[in-house]
């Protein structure tokens, strides 16, 4: 399986475009390290009050994907439960907000929607795996007038209450990644003056902003604690900008026309739409949506495959080699700790600013995608590996060389860095589609170019081609990997 991985990568890497265009990428590069070295940290205006709402987003966002989330997961075996989750994780969290963003504009309530929903998705489908995983001999010993939420609470949950909390702090990190990211598209987070500073060449208030955001992510064991979550909690409220007032026409415009295909709005604007004969309009939305589909969904999910394989071919030998540097049993103490800081800067980064940092250098090309989502990806599965790798016991013949690695502790973690490299290979085709707005040419250049245009027909009609793609390509790397009987083991 990993031979053939590798082969696909290297051929889907040979199709897509990866010509390096950029005449002088190394004096960008030095301007940039300049920037890390000597950041400034009073250069970004309100830079505490972007801290503190990147904070707030991701708190409230994930707290309302906990309300929705929990709840479905009880239901979540249910077909058409588990299909509407797929299909809203499957849209990006950047996508979801420049669809409400016609809604209620640069409203808090986009952002908190916009990581909520997807999130909430997520919660739903990883929380029934988890649950699947209780043992069912404690409720065989309740009493039997034991009320079901007693049987519920003591008989499930309170079996496999460390990995879900384990799971909500992992969703909250990813969270404030989401949260900046949103800042892209105008909301108040650290990623709006993270993008402005990298796009006017302002490196030094940028790497800055970057430790800022790297220190946050690193830090979050010590101040995000469960007795603190209530007054944080509160001080989000509190701290929100003010809710713009919402124009219920325009809501319903948007819902009733704007998202229609535009031979239906202009039948209706011209009340003809009742008159209209069927035909004529079903034979104007064929070619409409042929058109569509040729020209923007079929090379858009091309190119979002050959991008999306090749960066995991580039996560695949991250995290194997990233596991192995971190390990300090083989690396030794300061070699492995230094490896670790290094797997959590690559983690931390969000993939755009990667990208966008690696476009200055190389030019416009998938290259600095696959760079940027192959070393995030990586290194994240070689941190959560290598926490497996700590608590694993070594036998008296371990001598601390590549070949007892290679013996003992590679073979104990590799099953763990294939299911999780085929968990995160959804994750990077939703990452590709973000990644279209830095001008590669994915699905999520196509959605982006038809939002930015006053498309939404077209928008709306590529973000289902995307969920449709995303949802294929995870059951069948699920199928692949796993089979029928093992498919739920993927994300607990």
């Amino acid at each position: 399986m990993t031979f053939g991985l590798l082969l696909i990568a290297i051929i889907c890497s040979y199709f897509a475009d990866t010509e390096i265009i950029s005449l002088d990428p190394w004096h960008e590069l030095l301007l940039i390290a300049k920037g890390f070295a000597l950041p400034d940290f009073f250069a970004t205006e309100y830079l505490l009050n972007a801290l503190w709402q990147t904070v707030s987003f991701a708190l409230l966002g994930v707290s309302l994907a906990l309300c929705i989330g929990a709840p479905l997961s009880l239901i979540y075996h249910k077909p058409l439960i588990a299909a509407l989750c797929a299909f809203t994780r499957a849209i990006h969290e950047i996508f979801w907000a420049l669809l409400f963003l016609q809604i209620f504009g640069l409203s808090p309530l986009t952002g908190i929607l916009a990581i909520a929903l997807p999130y909430g998705a997520t919660f739903a489908r990883v929380f029934s795996d988890i649950l699947q995983q209780a043992p069912a001999t404690t409720s065989q010993t309740f009493a039997f007038n034991t009320d079901r939420i007693s049987r519920y609470l003591y008989g499930r949950v309170a079996h496999v209450l460390l990995p879900i909390m384990a799971y909500i702090r992992y969703r909250f990190e990813c969270g404030l990644k989401s949260s900046a990211v949103l800042g892209f598209v105008g909301m108040p987070t650290l990623g709006f003056y993270l993008e402005t500073a990298f796009r006017q060449g302002h490196y030094h208030q940028g790497g800055a902003l970057l430790i800022l955001f790297i220190a946050l992510i690193g830090t979050i064991p010590y101040w995000c604690r469960l007795k603190l979550l209530p007054f944080y909690f509160v001080i989000a409220i509190w701290a929100l900008p003010t809710f713009p007032s919402v124009d219920s026409g325009l809501i319903w415009r948007f819902i009733s026309q704007d998202i229609l295909p535009p031979m239906f709005q202009s039948a209706l604007n011209q009340g003809e739409l009742v008159n209209a004969s069927t035909v004529n309009l079903l034979h104007e939305f064929a070619n409409w949506l042929k058109e569509l589909l040729s020209e923007q969904a079929l090379p858009g999910t091309i190119a979002t495959l050959l991008l999306a394989v090749a960066a995991l071919g580039l996560s695949h030998i991250t995290a194997l080699v990233g596991s192995t540097m971190c390990n300090r049993t083989f690396a030794g103490v300061i070699f492995g700790n230094g490896s670790r800081f290094m797997m959590l800067v690559l983690r931390s980064v969000p993939e755009y600013i990667f990208a966008f940092i690696f476009m200055l250098l190389l030019g416009p090309s998938m290259l600095p995608a696959m760079l940027a989502l192959g070393l995030h990806n990586g290194a994240l599965i070689a941190y959560l590996t290598t926490r497996q790798a700590d608590n694993l016991p070594l036998s008296g013949h371990f001598n601390g060389r590549l070949d007892s690695y290679a013996y003992e502790v590679l073979p104990a973690i590799y099953p763990n860095i294939m299911a999780l490299l085929f968990y995160r290979f959804e994750v990077i085709l939703r990452e590709t589609a973000i990644l279209g707005m830095l001008g590669i040419a994915t699905l999520g250049f196509y959605i982006d170019s038809n939002f930015a245009e006053i498309r939404y027909n077209g928008a709306i009609i590529l973000m289902l081609v995307t969920a449709i793609v995303n949802v294929a390509v995870d059951f069948t790397s699920r199928k692949l990997l796993y089979g029928k009987k093992q498919k739920q083991l993927l994300c607990s």
